[in-house]
């Protein structure tokens, strides 16, 4: 008698295996491509028209784009990107994004609907195509249900502050945000459901590290990109050449001021943390904040490659330093994530921009430029003569 062929095994969902590996892919890298757009016409939006109001729309809008990558980022920890259904998904998630960006420079006028209708689609669409995906988890369904509820409610106030305009627009934006990013701190919960459980907030350190640092090289390439198209749109006289070397120069000790040495720490801070998934509610966070840092900086770039020699409104003065101060503040944030502790250095370099501010308004930009430039080069080699001849550190992340 034939024997009767073995059942096949059960196709497991798109979990990852926690034994498989957890470098960042390809299609992850690819995704990042869309912000590179969308943070440069954030930055350069903060300055077409200079005001606080304007302010408050970039960081409204920079914050809508972040937490698209962010969250993103953490289903790409969660779930294995190598799965076709995961592919798919990011792929729709990076068109998503895509419809935003275009929708920045208008998002406070006549395309607000677009880019509020494609954030609400992102988030709401990842949640519904991932709850039959896990379908044989009921677990991992329910987190996806909760994840799913908190967004239907702030799509209320996205989809609302489109079909309104000015104050009342950044108003309900502002609210919707404030939801969404609640929602994330408070673990989602919802009635009946309760909150995601700890089992299911685990990040892997070496996978959300990496993406961490690399979409902040994606802010520090906004500034790259600025230096690079406002430079060109000038004659290459030596005034605009130095406001050339002193836009560079800031990037670069950004960069070395980020990787020293908690940027360079985060994987194993993560690792060897008493409580990993601290860092899962917390590095959004800081990490927006350097981002903010850098964008404005960006657009502090875009005012003094113009006009090098000119005057400096207070407005210009507020971006040119207020750009490296914002960085600082994240820049402390994140140090105290990995080793408990803020530098000197990092309070220190805020007070120095604030003793320069007043005088900057009397200055010309390329100047002022030059003091924020003098300040975190002050500060990066404070860090370097703290780590001289000493054995490497150790992270000490918070308990």
């Amino acid at each position: 008698m034939q024997s009767a062929a073995p059942e096949p095994a059960p196709r497991r969902g798109p979990v990852r295996d926690e034994e498989s590996p957890r470098r960042v892919t390809l299609l992850e890298l690819f995704f990042d491509l869309v912000y590179v757009v969308a943070l440069a016409f954030i930055s350069r939006g903060l300055v077409t028209n200079l005001s606080w109001h304007s302010a408050g729309q970039a960081l409204i809008m920079l914050a809508a784009i972040w937490w698209t990558w962010a969250i993103t980022t953490l289903v790409t920890d969660m779930y294995d990107p190598e799965r076709n259904e995961i592919k798919l998904l990011i792929a729709a998630v990076m068109f998503g994004a895509l419809l935003m960006t275009t929708a920045i420079p208008g998002a406070f006028g006549a395309h607000g609907l677009v880019f509020a209708g494609a954030y609400v689609a992102i988030h709401i669409g990842r949640g519904l195509f991932l709850m039959p995906a896990v379908r044989r988890e009921p677990q991992t369904q329910r987190r996806a249900a909760r994840i799913v509820v908190w967004f239907a409610i702030s799509a209320v106030p996205w989809i609302a502050g489109a079909l309104v305009a000015g104050d009342a627009r950044m108003g309900l934006w502002a609210l919707a945000l404030t939801i969404d990013y609640l929602g994330f701190r408070l673990a989602y919960p919802v009635p009946g459901l309760g909150v995601v459980p700890e089992s299911q907030r685990h990040v892997t350190a070496e996978h959300l590290s990496e993406r961490y640092q690399q979409f902040f090289i994606i802010a520090l390439g906004d500034a790259i990109l600025t230096i690079g198209t406002m430079f060109s749109l000038e004659h290459h006289e030596l005034e605009h050449i130095a406001a050339l070397a002193v836009a560079f120069a800031t990037t670069l000790l950004l960069w070395r001021i980020y990787v020293h040495k908690s940027g360079e720490l985060l994987p194993l801070a993560i690792a060897t943390a008493q409580v990993p998934n601290k860092f899962l509610y917390t590095a959004p966070y800081t990490h927006l904040l350097m981002v903010a840092g850098v964008v404005t900086t960006a657009a502090g770039f875009d005012l003094f490659l113009h006009e090098p020699g000119t005057h400096s409104p207070p407005a210009w003065a507020a971006v040119i330093l207020g750009g490296p101060a914002l960085f600082l503040i994240g820049r402390a944030a994140f140090e105290y994530e990995v080793f408990s502790r803020v530098s000197l250095s990092r309070p220190g370099g805020l007070l120095a921009l604030l003793t320069v501010a007043p005088a900057a308004v009397f200055l010309p930009p390329l100047f002022a430029a030059l003091a924020a430039m003098v300040v975190l080069a002050a500060v990066a080699v404070a860090d370097a003569r703290r780590s001289r001849g000493k054995p490497p550190e150790a992270p000490a992340p918070p308990h």
